[in-house]
């Protein structure tokens, strides 16, 4: 690991000094790991603390307030484990991880066990394991999986509940938005990406919900 690429994304993420120890554990359990099954882009390794945990971090900080998240399509835990980890020690925090790939759900359980972070683990398709949660979060996040529209409509169920949703997006963001737009009665906002230069968070709620509560 380079220290500079450690100490570049304490500084674009300050939340992630509280668990900097904890991420040291998650990131030596990454490439053990990683070395058995495909958890992340091989080359984007390198730059885990940037790549994966700074720009999780942002996550967490578009809507600070939330306790209870769903994280769908969690792969390697990206947002999601790292959500959990900064909400650790909250009462009542809990991040549900919905996984269906069975290797990569006990690579996020491996990692819950040596951090501590408050996780259950869904070791399922989304649309089985999201619906039943639908009145229990009050957050739901995705980085990597489908397009936005898809996405929308895979938490449909949630944000119609008044969850939030806080999807990071990547260059092609606007052409999502645009396409999301026509998905439902929902209102979106975006939220420049600090790691990536074109890149979005892109946050949806219901109309009849009060906005983010966030910070920037």
């Amino acid at each position: 690991m380079s220290k500079d690429n450690r100490a570049e994304a304490l500084a674009l993420a300050p939340s992630l000094e509280a668990i900097e120890r904890e991420l040291v554990i998650y990131e030596d359990l990454l490439r053990r790991w990683q070395a058995k099954i495909n958890l992340v882009a091989p080359n984007s390794l390198e730059a885990t603390w940037i790549r994966h945990f700074a720009d999780s971090a942002q996550v967490f900080e578009a809507a600070p307030v939330a306790t209870v998240w769903a994280d769908i399509g969690s792969g390697a835990g990206f947002p999601g484990l790292v959500t959990a980890l900064l909400l650790k020690g909250r009462d009542g925090a809990a991040v549900h991880l919905i996984e269906s790939d069975q290797r990569k759900a006990a690579f996020l359980r491996a990692v819950s066990r040596e951090t501590g972070a408050p996780v259950e683990v869904h070791a399922e398709r989304i649309e089985r394991a999201l619906p039943p949660l639908a009145g229990k979060i009050q957050a739901v996040s995705a980085r990597a999986l489908a397009p936005l529209a898809r996405l929308v409509e895979m938490a449909a169920g949630p944000l119609k509940n008044g969850a939030k949703g806080v999807f990071l997006k990547g260059e092609e963001w606007r052409d999502e938005l645009t396409a999301a737009e026509r998905v439902g009665n929902f209102t979106y906002e975006t939220i420049q990406s600090r790691t990536h230069p074109r890149a979005r968070l892109i946050l949806v709620h219901s109309p009849s919900e009060a906005n983010f509560d966030r910070t920037d």
